[in-house]
């Protein structure tokens, strides 16, 4: 009787499926070329996606290649299309199976995270709830610590955006060394010392939005050190009081990290490029903290379980980019240790967003916390678009040659 009475409430209810999904690429030109200590450049790429269910849409995006947009077009696209979009990670399970001979990490992983984003969202506003408050609060602000200071920057430039983080209360901040693959070490010390130096000024001067006495400098070297340069370089920077060495070899080098978190004061981290649960775990053994980007790691849905291994691990996360879309996954986390206001991704999100994240007295908060889903909105964009134009009504499109359209737009 049970059975039949379920199948006569549900033959009962519309029935609310995704009828579309729409994927574009954008590019975001930066001010300068920038570099960090293997890569220079002067854009960066995001892809969106909307995706439509009983009236509702939901959002989603991630830091990557336009060629995302080929996979969502050609093979995420059809696994939620027709499908009831009121289980994410149902929906996630399935891109991610139709992905096995492609691979699951990368600009693959990267589509998959977008995707399931524009799912939670379109979950939160079908039950009129916060993704956070759906997850459950735990904070109503995040602590954030500033990064960027690429080792493009001149010194005045790398001095301003020091006191700007300073001034907005960060209880950290993060310069980029490396510089030129660990070819100029010195100079990368000399720019560390610098800022240790700043912020121990700052703090001197009593003038800041809240007590900097304990702000902390963090470096990145985005694996651009042998296992030896880093060791030299890792117990010069214990002795300036760095307290966060990121990524001192590739993140490939396990057994690499293992030795100089066990030799080093200060933490070591990594774990940006983790796609999978497995990935999680490996990093997670051999770093002081787990950085996890919901852009690489499959949205939210890939995120939370990264993360729930290593809380599991007695590891601390860090949240890495994307700082919009960390906000409700540490809101509804207290073990996240803290998310990188980084510079780049910060201003695309000014600009790309309704509603995007403010920092004040050094924490992350939105100001429309009650929105349901994450709160953002997408408005007009097409400035930023790659192929010039709005997508078609089936939100599928070709993207042509992203140089071709740099061209395009600097021969305006």
């Amino acid at each position: 009787m049970a059975t039949c009475l379920q199948g006569y409430a549900r033959s009962m209810s519309p029935v609310v499926v995704v009828d579309q999904v729409e994927a574009r690429a954008l590019s975001f030109p930066t001010a300068a070329a920038q570099s960090d200590g293997t890569l220079t450049w002067d854009h960066v790429d995001v892809v969106t996606v909307e995706i439509r269910a009983g009236g509702h849409v939901g959002l989603g995006w991630s830091y990557t290649s336009p060629a995302a947009v080929e996979i969502i077009r050609s093979v995420l696209a059809r696994q939620v299309l027709g499908e009831d979009p009121a289980s994410p990670s149902r929906l996630w399970e399935r891109m991610h199976g139709a992905c096995r001979n492609l691979g699951t990490r990368g600009v693959v992983m990267a589509a998959i995270s977008a995707m399931d984003v524009a799912l939670w969202d379109l979950r939160g506003k079908g039950l009129r709830v916060p993704l956070a408050e759906l997850w459950g609060v735990h904070r109503e602000a995040v602590p954030v610590y500033g990064s960027g200071g690429f080792t493009s920057m001149s010194t005045r430039d790398l001095d301003r955006q020091v006191q700007d983080w300073l001034i907005a209360g960060c209880s950290a901040v993060k310069l980029k060394i490396g510089e030129n693959r660990g070819h100029d070490v010195a100079r990368d010390l000399d720019r560390v010392a610098r800022v240790v130096n700043a912020v121990q000024d700052h703090a001197r001067t009593g003038t800041q939005a809240r007590p900097t006495a304990d702000v902390q400098v963090m470096v990145d070297a985005d694996g651009a050190y042998s296992r030896s340069q880093a060791m030299r370089v890792g117990q010069d920077l214990d002795m300036l009081g760095v307290t966060w060495f990121e990524e001192p070899v590739s993140a490939e080098d396990t057994q690499g990290l293992a030795q100089l978190r066990d030799a080093l004061n200060c933490d070591v981290a990594a774990g940006e490029y983790v796609a999978e649960l497995a990935d999680a775990r490996s990093v997670s053994e051999v770093v002081d903290c787990l950085q996890l980007d919901v852009t690489r790691c499959g949205g939210f849905t890939g995120w939370r379980r990264c993360a729930a291994y290593a809380h599991a691990a007695h590891v601390p996360v860090s949240a890495h980019g994307a700082p919009a879309l960390h906000l409700p996954l540490a809101m509804a986390d207290p073990a996240v240790r803290h998310a990188e206001w980084f510079s780049d991704h910060v201003t695309v999100e000014e600009q790309m967003l309704d509603g995007a994240p403010i920092v004040q007295f050094g924490r992350m908060t939105a100001p429309h916390t009650s929105s349901p889903g994450h709160g953002y909105r997408l408005p007009d964009v097409s400035a930023f678009a790659v192929d010039g134009g709005a997508p078609p009504p089936t939100g599928t499109h070709a993207v042509t040659s992203l140089d071709t359209h740099r061209l395009r737009r600097r021969s305006r």
